[in-house]
């Protein structure tokens, strides 16, 4: 016999709920994404993860595509959000470029 509480959801059938499909959160969860890779959001480790600089120029790649490709489809509050979070995502990247370069040993 369990000692589960018959109230609670079992692990494997408990979900969180989806918000709809959008754009706006398609852009938001790239966001996130690139935010991780850049270690910039870590979510329950202890220690700060270590950025995955390559990764992350790669998502922010793919955002600059989505941009260039969906050209003209927009409305103009989401085409604000992706051009807006891709400026912020693209300065962030050059910060940490910075910070890992000033944290590794210089090479002559």
């Amino acid at each position: 016999m369990s000692d589960a509480d018959p109230n609670e959801p079992a692990n494997e059938d408990f979900q969180i709920p989806l918000p709809p499909a959008s754009f706006s959160f398609l852009v938001i969860s790239m966001s996130a994404q690139v935010e991780m890779q850049l270690g910039l959001m870590h979510l329950g480790e202890e220690e700060k993860p270590e950025p995955n600089l390559q990764l992350a120029r790669h998502t922010i790649d793919l955002m600059g595509v989505l941009l260039e490709k969906t050209k003209g489809n927009l409305t103009l509050p989401e085409q604000r959000m992706l051009e807006n979070s891709l400026t912020e995502l693209r300065f962030r990247f050059v910060q940490v470029s910075g910070e890992m370069a000033k944290a590794s040993p210089q090479k002559a």
